[in-house]
């Protein structure tokens, strides 16, 4: 497959564009200790980066439906104010959109992630000049799954399958993207192993930024 000829390019937010490790991780244990569960390791908590979190408190602790509400609460309580901006953005990453973005990409963002904390974390660290669409969750999970979010940014978009490739770190990002028939490129320096994106059928995957410019423009 030629992704040099694909023009849109939808991208993943966490583990993909920015490292959220310590906001995320640090929500993530005050919202597991507000549910009476104890975790010193936030590493341990690194499995929560990617996934919806509502799906991850009941695959990884076994919540039912109602704690899984309360965990997500008391999570967002804490990220919505301070845990969103614990966050950086991987070494490079400006200088690789803005040339994306010089050789005529047009650049979205597809992101599980509420789309109004994604909005928030793009403008706070000035990459939201380069996307010219921010696609997220909503806070009341009526849109939450990555092919949901994916669905939705095409259609908003006007956006065919065959124009686009989804670029992300989990499996997630994977699955979502083949849903609606778009092709998807793993990157390994977020949060999903080699295996993980293989595993999830990724047409490709690479190192770092470079691996992913040479795929997208051929060179």
């Amino acid at each position: 497959m030629h992704f040099s000829d694909r023009r849109v390019l939808l991208f993943d937010l966490d583990g993909t564009l920015t490292d959220p490790k310590e906001g995320i991780t640090t929500c993530v244990q005050v919202a597991l200790q507000h549910c009476g569960v104890t975790v010193e390791d936030r590493d341990a908590l690194c499995p929560f980066i990617g996934p919806p979190l509502r799906e991850a408190f009941v695959r990884f602790y076994g919540f039912d439906d109602e704690k899984a509400d309360e965990a997500v609460k008391a999570y967002r309580e804490r990220f919505s104010t301070v845990g969103k901006f614990e966050n950086r953005v991987y070494e490079g990453m400006e200088d690789f959109l803005k040339g994306l973005c010089s050789h005529g990409r047009r650049l979205m963002v597809a992101t599980s992630k509420p789309e109004v904390f994604a909005r928030e974390i793009l403008e706070y660290f000035g990459l939201d000049r380069y996307f010219s669409f921010i696609g997220g969750a909503l806070l009341d999970d009526s849109r939450v799954l990555k092919e949901d979010v994916v669905a939705y940014v095409l259609q908003e978009n006007d956006i065919s399958p065959e124009e686009a490739v989804m670029i992300g770190d989990r499996e997630h990002d994977v699955i979502g993207a083949h849903k609606n028939g778009v092709p998807c490129i793993g990157v390994l320096y977020g949060y999903g192993s080699r295996e993980e994106l293989l595993g999830a059928g990724a047409e490709a995957v690479v190192e770092d930024l470079r691996g992913l410019k040479m795929l997208l423009l051929n060179q």
